[in-house]
């Protein structure tokens, strides 16, 4: 309101300062023409200075009816009134040496406001006198004074209306905010179903409203995420904790041989390892929601890297029989990050070598594209559901795996891949065929070179 308040007064005052100046400039229009009208009319007679006719003068004055009278004085250079006309009867106009040239000024006579104007009157360049013309202000003045009041009474009353008016639309305007506001306050941890209702018109509050339904259905994914991810978590530490709970029941019972001791405290160390194993990888995917960046600046030729990987993964191939072809389509080493690298293809050529057949084969493509360097890992294993493929990096799920008991997982290495691989820009995509086998392609976007 108060920005309101300056803006109206700019436009007040400028209105004001506008009539003011055209108010001013009528008259001294008028004042030049008459001064210049009557200096052809100025006879010079040795020293002073007169009307040619002031009885035509005269006559004039008492045939025309003079709404706004101009009155006419002649001066000499000193000042003395030589000739004026008669509707000044016993007054003279005053005059002012300092204003030389065609000037206008305010003054009075008979204290009543007057506009004025001097011009010289000039003989073979010389100054002989002037002729000074002055009319009535009071009119205009009038006129500047009414405006005045009349701006000055509108002033308040344009701020008050402008002020409701504004209260008004901003009331209307806040309606939709107001709704938010009241939504998003409903909202609760035990209540993400709830969405803004989207406004009619496409503004932005239509954008405001539909970017927070887009948060709060990314907010609601996670916490499903969340508490799917618990659930699993809870049931797949639960297994091997009852198994050994139970191991342990059945040894107690009753005095047992040598060697049944040894089978279930083997057992019961299989188990252990199986359930530190789950812990470290629920640690390794704590690692990258905590701390996406780690480790993400060593890096390492990626044939040097399929090499570790493969060698320590040699006993499992050795024990299927497997055959692996690498067909290296790059001729310079290419560098990727270490850590988060070793992690995707370590967890990818892990679970090819899990779900291939025995004696079957492994092929390793690696190749560059536009984009950067891409490495395809196919197996001709047990393949993937099409329905499964759109939830393979969801903690703990596996595919089919009731009917699959014999291969041993725990559903947490493709998830962990993928944080890996969102943690360095690169993509994972996989496509399989149940029965035929599973094509994974990890497209590495930035290649680093020794870093």
């Amino acid at each position: 309101m108060l920005a309101t308040a300056l803006i109206i007064l700019l436009v007040f005052g400028t209105v004001y300062l506008i009539v003011q100046q055209s108010v001013y400039n009528n008259l001294d229009w008028d004042l030049s023409f008459e001064a210049n009208k009557h200096l052809s009319e100025v006879d010079i007679i040795g020293d002073s200075v007169h009307f040619i006719n002031m009885n035509e003068m005269k006559e004039l004055e008492h045939r025309e009816i003079q709404v706004n009278p101009v009155f006419i004085q002649i001066v000499g250079t000193d000042g003395h009134v030589y000739d004026k006309s008669p509707n000044l009867k016993e007054q003279h106009l005053i005059f002012r040496k300092n204003h030389t040239n065609e000037d206008h000024f305010n003054a009075e006579l008979v204290n009543r406001n007057i506009r004025q104007v001097q011009i010289p009157i000039r003989r073979g360049g010389v100054i002989r006198g002037y002729i000074v013309a002055a009319m009535s202000l009071e009119a205009s003045l009038m006129v500047l004074k009414n405006l005045g009041t009349i701006l000055f009474v509108l002033f308040p009353i344009v701020l008050l209306g402008l002020f409701f008016i504004t209260s008004f639309l901003a009331g209307r305007s806040i309606i939709p905010v107001v709704a938010i506001s009241e939504t998003t306050n409903r909202i609760t941890r035990n209540n993400l179903n709830e969405r803004v209702n989207l406004p009619n018109s496409r503004d932005e509050l239509y954008d405001l409203s539909s970017s927070i339904n887009s948060l709060l259905d990314r907010i609601q994914d996670a916490m499903h995420r969340e508490q799917q991810f618990t659930s699993d978590a809870s049931h797949e530490l639960r297994t091997p904790l009852s198994v050994l709970r139970g191991t342990l029941e059945v040894l107690i019972r009753k005095p047992r041989a040598q060697e049944e001791y040894e089978a279930k405290i083997q057992y019961s160390l299989l188990e252990i390892d199986r359930m530190a194993n789950i812990i470290d990888q629920l640690l390794e995917i704590a690692r990258f929601d905590s701390n996406p960046e780690l480790n993400s600046r060593s890096s390492i030729a990626i044939d040097s890297l399929l090499t570790e990987i493969l060698a320590h993964r040699n006993p499992d191939i050795f024990s299927k029989g497997l055959h692996i072809g690498i067909d290296n389509q790059c001729n310079e080493s290419i560098f990727i990050h270490h850590f988060h690298g070793r992690l995707i293809l370590d967890n990818i050529l892990g679970n090819a070598i899990k779900y291939s057949s025995t004696g079957g084969q492994i092929g390793i493509r690696i190749f560059l594209d536009e984009k950067g360097v891409c490495c395809e890992i196919s197996d001709g294993g047990i393949g993937i559901r099409q329905e499964d493929l759109i939830q393979l990096f969801n903690p703990f799920f596996r595919s089919d795996a009731l009917n699959h008991k014999e291969i041993k997982g725990t559903g947490l290495g493709l998830s962990i891949a993928q944080k890996a691989a969102e943690s360095i820009g690169a993509s994972i995509s996989i496509s399989s065929e149940l029965g035929k086998g599973t094509l994974v392609t990890i497209h590495f976007k930035e290649i680093l070179r020794n870093i």
